[in-house]
C-alpha cells in the first residue's frame, strides 16, 4: 500500500506538470489571432488567456468523468492490482508530455489532448492487453468528435465571416475598414480561453480521479473530482498558460498576421461555440484541431481566398500522429513497468526528468520571448492563401458596371454634340462658301456687262 501511495504521488506531480504542459501549448489557441492583428499586446494576451484558463476549470467536470471513467476499463486491469494500474497511468503521462515537450520545442500546434489519450491508451494495451480499453468510448467521445468538431468549426466560421463582410460592405476596398472587429476580438479570444479551461483542465482532473479512485482515496460510485483537485489543475494550466507558449504563438501568431479582424472575430466565435458546446457534453476536444480548423473556414470566407491542401494536408498528418506517437512512448515506458515492476517505475521517473531537462536545456538555444514571438510563418495560417487585394464582390461589380455604362452614356452624348457641332460648322461654310461663289459670279457678270457695254460704245 505504501508503494502505491507512492506512486500516486507520482502520477498527481506528473498529471500536473502535464497541465501546465497543457497550457503553455494552447495558449495560441486563443491568444494567436488577437496579437497577430494588434487587438491585445502579448503579455496582456497571455494574462488574459491565463485568468480565463482558471475560471474556466471550475465551470464543468463532465470530461474529466469521460477521462476518469471511460476510456479505460478499470475492473480489467485492477485484477492485476492496483499497483500494475496506477503505474501504467504513470507510463502513459509519461508518453504526453515527451510529446507535448518534443512539439513545443518545434513549436507546432499539436493537441495536448489527443497526447494523454494516446500515452493512456499505448500504456493500458501493454499492461492490460486491448481489452482494458473502451474502444466504444474511444471511438464516440474521442475520435469522432476529433474528425466532426474542426469540420463543424470551419463551416460555422464559414458562415460567420461571410456574415461580418455582407454587413460591413461600406468598408469595401478601404484599408483596414474593419477595425471595430479587433474590439470584437478582445471577446471573442476571452471565450476561446474560458472554453479551453472548461476542456482541457478537466483531463488532468480526470487522470488524478482515476489515480485516486484506484488506491481507493475516493469512492469508485462516482466520478466526480474534489475540489482541492480541480483547484490544483485550475492553477497549474493557469500557470503554464502566462509562462510558456510563447514558442506556439510564436508559430500561430505570425501565420494568422493574413486574417483581418473581421476573419479572426469569426474563427474565434466559432471556436469558442464548439469547444463551449462539446464540454457540456463530455466530449475530449482538441482545442487545436477545433482552431485550425477555424481559421480556414474563416479563411475561406473571404474573397479570393484558396486553401493550400497540401499544407492542409501536412497539417492533418501532425494530428493523426500525435496518437500513436505518444501511445508509443506510453507502451515503451509501461514495458518497463511489466517488466521491473516498482524498478519500471523508478527508471520510467528518472528518463522522464532527464527527458524534460534535456529538451529545455536545448530550447534555451534559441529561447522564444515575447520580443521575438512573431518571426515565422504558422502552418495553420499558410494553408489559407490570401490575396492582398481581394476580388470585388457582385455589388461592387454592379456598381462599376453601371458606373461604366454611365461613363459610355456620357461618351456617346458628348460624341454626338461634337459630332453635331461639326456638322453646323460645316453645313455654315458651306452655306458661306456659296454665298460666296454667288457674289463672285454675281460680280463676274457685271464685269461681263461692263465689258459688252465698252465695247459696243467704242464700234
Amino acid at each position: 500500500m505504501e508503494t502505491a501511495a507512492l506512486i500516486v504521488v507520482l502520477v498527481i506531480a506528473l498529471a500536473l506538470f502535464f497541465d501546465f504542459t497543457n497550457g503553455f501549448h494552447d495558449t495560441a489557441n486563443a491568444m494567436a489571432t488577437p496579437i497577430a492583428t494588434g487587438a491585445l499586446k502579448p503579455k496582456t494576451a497571455v494574462l488574459l488567456a491565463a485568468v480565463l484558463n482558471l475560471i474556466g476549470a471550475f465551470l464543468s467536470t463532465e470530461v474529466s468523468k469521460t477521462i476518469s471513467g471511460g476510456i479505460i476499463r478499470e475492473d480489467a486491469i485492477l485484477s492485476a492490482g492496483a499497483d500494475l494500474f496506477l503505474s501504467l497511468i504513470f507510463a502513459g503521462l509519461i508518453g504526453a508530455i515527451t510529446w507535448n515537450m518534443l512539439t513545443w520545442l518545434l513549436g507546432l500546434p499539436s493537441s495536448s489532448s489527443h497526447a494523454l489519450f494516446g500515452g493512456l491508451i499505448g500504456a493500458t494495451i501493454v499492461g492490460a492487453g486491448v481489452g482494458g480499453i473502451d474502444f466504444g468510448m474511444v471511438l464516440s467521445k474521442i475520435v469522432l468528435p476529433a474528425l466532426i468538431a474542426p469540420v463543424t468549426a470551419g463551416l460555422i466560421a464559414f458562415a460567420a465571416t461571410k456574415i461580418a463582410y455582407s454587413i460591413t460592405r461600406r468598408y469595401d476596398g478601404k484599408p483596414d475598414g474593419r477595425d471595430g472587429f479587433r474590439w470584437g476580438q478582445i471577446f471573442t479570444s476571452s471565450l476561446v480561453a474560458l472554453a479551453h479551461g472548461t476542456n482541457d483542465a478537466q483531463k488532468t482532473m480526470g487522470v488524478i480521479t482515476l489515480a485516486m479512485i484506484t488506491i481507493g482515496w475516493q469512492s469508485g460510485a462516482h466520478h466526480e473530482p474534489e475540489l482541492w483537485v480541480i483547484v490544483a489543475c485550475a492553477f497549474t494550466i493557469a500557470l503554464g498558460t502566462y509562462l510558456g507558449g510563447w514558442r506556439i504563438i510564436r508559430t500561430l501568431g505570425k501565420g494568422l498576421t493574413d486574417v483581418k479582424p473581421a476573419q479572426g472575430f469569426a474563427a474565434e466565435s466559432s471556436t469558442a461555440a464548439t469547444i463551449l458546446a462539446s464540454s457540456a457534453l463530455g466530449f475530449a476536444l482538441s482545442t487545436t484541431q477545433v482552431a485550425s480548423g477555424s481559421v480556414i473556414g474563416s479563411g475561406l470566407g473571404r474573397r479570393g481566398s484558396t486553401v493550400r491542401w497540401r499544407t492542409a494536408g501536412r497539417i492533418g498528418v501532425g494530428w493523426i500522429l500525435t496518437l500513436p506517437a505518444a501511445g508509443g512512448v506510453g507502451a515503451l515506458a509501461a514495458l518497463l513497468v511489466v517488466w521491473l515492476g516498482n524498478w519500471g517505475v523508478a527508471i520510467d521517473a528518472v528518463l522522464a526528468l532527464a527527458i524534460i531537462l534535456g529538451l529545455f536545456m536545448r530550447s534555451r538555444r534559441n529561447a522564444v520571448t515575447p520580443a521575438n514571438a512573431m518571426s515565422d510563418v504558422a502552418e495553420s495560417g499558410r494553408a489559407v492563401e490570401l490575396p492582398d487585394t481581394p476580388p470585388p464582390t457582385r455589388r461592387q461589380q454592379r456598381i462599376a458596371e453601371a458606373k461604366a455604362e454611365a461613363k459610355a452614356r456620357a461618351e456617346a452624348r458628348d460624341k454626338a454634340k461634337a459630332q453635331a457641332k461639326k456638322d453646323a460648322a460645316d453645313k455654315a461654310k458651306k452655306k458661306a462658301q456659296a454665298k460666296s461663289d454667288g457674289k463672285a459670279a454675281k460680280a463676274g457678270a457685271v464685269s461681263k456687262s461692263a465689258d459688252s457695254t465698252r465695247k459696243e460704245e467704242s464700234e
